[in-house]
């Protein structure tokens, strides 16, 4: 039940954020939002209170408060809409924060009293009433006796949250208090003639219109003792006042949490418990708890799973993959003509390749969510800096493996912070450039190739490399003469450990350890980054990353007696050497060869890795061009083996204190015959 809070309650609060933000941008905020919020809270009390969070769901009541005020009479929050985005802001913080808390050892709940009584004083400021008086916004008690009819005393009933029925529930009572009075009617009238009333009766409770046949304590005994009952508040009377003990106002009635799915149509709050999609196998015991895949009329058969689980699906499909490969491959069934055996096994490699492309599919996840995550971040940063930012994003339905998205989240939001705090100038400082008042960030994605190419792009001041190059001559990170260093190599210095242009440490910056998280976060997925700056024109950091770090495409390259597998995605081209005119030696005595007007250099891959082998002369053996984002050159092999599909495997722990993949290496593979295979990481073979 824990594990079913958590996700649809992440959910719930991403969705949140969303509408918040969504209808912050557009200056009001829609029916349809609206009601939307008030189901999304609603839902996070129900399912917080039956997990026992009772400052979690005392937030979220508060909050349903406010926005069962702005249902009512959307003209209410004209004056006060800032501060409702603020709070509820703070309120979607809070509970995320809490979310983190519980999936810790050590969880201590936090007190949101300040935050839920901020919300009540919102609430009361938006009804016009006093602090004691109820924060719900429905029909004012002088309405009760509006059939008409003098003489009568009128009772609002509430009943209990997720009683279900509630138009069956008040025809009850209305039945047991015929014995009571002498005349009865109610508001709505006849309510167990149509279910549609249902929502109405959570919204406003059911108030009851009669004369008594002798006392008021009478009625009010048998609504006391009536079964879904809440609570009750005594509208008017006939007789003194003090006869009447009303019970204590209350706030909002909450609707039941069957009405929390995501933008139902109109009707469906009020249809008792229709068909509920199921989530997590687990869930279904607990009707508080409520998933979001409920979208009109449309029934969805979703299934949360654990991505340890899928994780370890995936390490079988590649385990299969590569006993399809061994069994293919087999050393003993070479010379032998078998055709009925090649039939079969052709068949099995299309299946195991529907499989592997199924399982794939089930980890990978749009990008929305965590572009949203960015979205929240410049909100908060524009408002704080005082710096007027449009954040566009583009192509957020591209999807990404599951790991690599959560490897990702915090380079975006390091990247966002630095174009935030560092690029977008002070409005005064724009206007004086000849730019817009409101900067501009734009994130952007899309699939190129095999590769997820994500953008980060700003129109700030860019980035001042005499700035940088002083800082680096201050902290000592020259490696080699100023003037030796290019624009690239410059602008990647942001990424170093402890280097920052900011003299002063801020909130956001200045601790010099944002942009080197981003590249080792980066690299830990065999992603790169390069940076373009103008000066006052901008900035526009670029991320390119593999789709799936599970299995990839390789080609098969031999040196001497080892075999490597090079990724088909860094390779431009293969070719031999025919002419030796074109092998070329610079100043450092760098081997290069010259293709098409341009020189390429040459990394003998068998001296890099000191492997023995006889194929030393250039035309012996063939060349591979690769690239990566920032340089190109070619890689001299043995020869090339083929084609093949392999599962990545990472290093034993013990490795992890050798830097393998700064030379060169990213993983390694099991091949067919059952030989051990490494992975060539082309960004660390061209800056090795």
């Amino acid at each position: 039940m824990l594990e079913v809070f958590i996700y649809e309650s992440t959910t719930l609060l991403d969705q949140l954020d969303e509408i918040l933000l969504d209808s912050e941008k557009e200056k009001q905020m829609n029916e349809e939002n609206v009601n939307e919020i008030f189901r999304i809270m609603h839902t996070l009390k129900g399912s917080s209170a039956m997990m026992g969070l009772n400052a979690f769901s005392n937030l979220a009541h508060a909050v349903e408060d406010v926005f069962a005020i702005v249902r009512e009479d959307r003209s209410k929050m004209d004056n006060v809409s800032e501060t409702i985005f603020n709070l509820v802001f703070q309120a979607s913080d809070f509970l995320k924060v809490e979310i983190e808390g519980i999936q810790g050892d050590d969880y201590a709940p936090k007190d949101p009293a300040d935050l839920i009584q901020q919300l009540h004083s919102l609430a009361d400021v938006m009804n016009g009433k006093a602090p004691a008086a109820p924060a719900q916004a429905a029909k004012p008690a002088e309405e009760a006796p509006a059939v008409g009819k003098k003489g009568f005393c009128s009772i609002r009933v509430h009943f209990e949250d997720g009683c279900q029925m509630e138009n069956v529930r008040a025809f009850m009572l209305l039945t047991q208090l015929k014995e009571v009075c002498d005349e009865l009617d109610s508001i709505p009238e006849h309510p167990e003639n149509d279910a549609n009333l249902c929502e109405d009766l959570i919204r406003d409770g059911l108030i009851v219109l009669f004369k008594p046949a002798s006392a008021l304590d009478d009625v009010i005994s048998v609504i006391e003792k009536a079964v879904n009952v809440k609570s009750y508040e005594v509208l008017s009377t006939t007789e003194e006042p003090e006869e009447a003990p009303a019970a204590e106002p209350e706030k909002e009635p909450e609707p039941p949490a069957a009405s929390a799915a995501k933008k139902p149509a109109p009707s469906s709050a009020s249809e008792p418990s229709a068909s509920h999609p199921s989530v997590s196998s687990s869930a279904s015991s607990s009707a508080p708890v409520e998933t979001s895949a409920h979208k009109n009329a449309v029934k969805q058969s979703l299934i949360s799973v654990n991505q340890s689980k899928l994780d370890q699906l995936m390490d079988l499909v590649g385990e299969l993959v590569t006993t399809e490969s061994m069994v293919a491959s087999n050393p003993d069934l070479e010379g032998l003509k078998l055709d009925n055996f090649t039939k079969s096994t052709r068949e099995l490699r299309k299946l195991t390749d529907d499989l592997q492309n199924v399982v794939m599919s089930m980890r990978m996840v749009p990008l929305t969510g965590t572009f949203q995550k960015m979205n929240r971040i410049v909100r908060d940063m524009s408002k704080k800096l005082g710096r007027p930012v449009e954040f566009e994003t583009i192509g957020g339905d591209t999807e990404v493996d599951k790991t690599i998205v959560d490897s990702i989240t915090d380079p975006l939001m390091h990247m966002v912070r630095n174009s935030m705090d560092h690029a977008i100038e002070p409005p005064e400082e724009r206007v004086a450039n000849g730019k817009s008042e409101t900067g501009k960030v734009t994130l952007s994605a899309q699939n190129v190739g095999g590769e997820i190419v994500i953008k980060v792009i700003d129109d700030g001041r860019g980035l001042d490399v005499e700035r940088i190059m002083a800082k680096a001559r201050n902290n000592g990170m020259l490696t080699k003469p100023e003037s030796e260093y290019t624009s690239s190599e410059i602008f990647g210095m942001i990424m170093l450990p402890g280097f920052s242009t900011n003299e002063k440490v801020t909130e956001y910056s200045g601790r010099g350890v944002g942009m080197d998280v981003v590249h080792q976060n980066l690299a830990k997925v065999g992603g790169v980054i390069s940076i373009e700056s103008a000066k006052n024109v901008g900035t526009t950091f670029t991320i390119k990353i593999p789709l799936t770090l599970a299995i990839v495409e390789g080609m098969e390259i031999s040196v001497g007696k080892s075999i490597f597998i090079l990724p088909i995605t860094s390779i431009r081209q293969s070719f031999k050497v025919y002419d030796s005119s074109q092998i070329l030696h610079d100043t450092n005595g760098t081997e290069m060869i010259m293709l098409r007007g341009e020189c390429y250099p040459i990394l003998r891959l068998h001296s890099v890795f000191d492997i023995p082998t006889e194929v030393t002369e250039l035309n012996e053996g063939i060349l591979i061009q690769v690239e990566n984002n920032r340089s190109c050159a070619c890689l001299f092999a043995d020869q090339l083996l083929g084609e093949q599909q392999v599962v990545v495997k990472g290093f034993p722990p013990y490795l992890s204190r050798y830097d393998i993949k700064g030379s060169g290496i990213s993983g390694c593979t099991i091949l067919g015959d059952g030989s051990i295979s490494l992975i060539l990481d082309t960004n660390g073979l061209l800056n090795f």
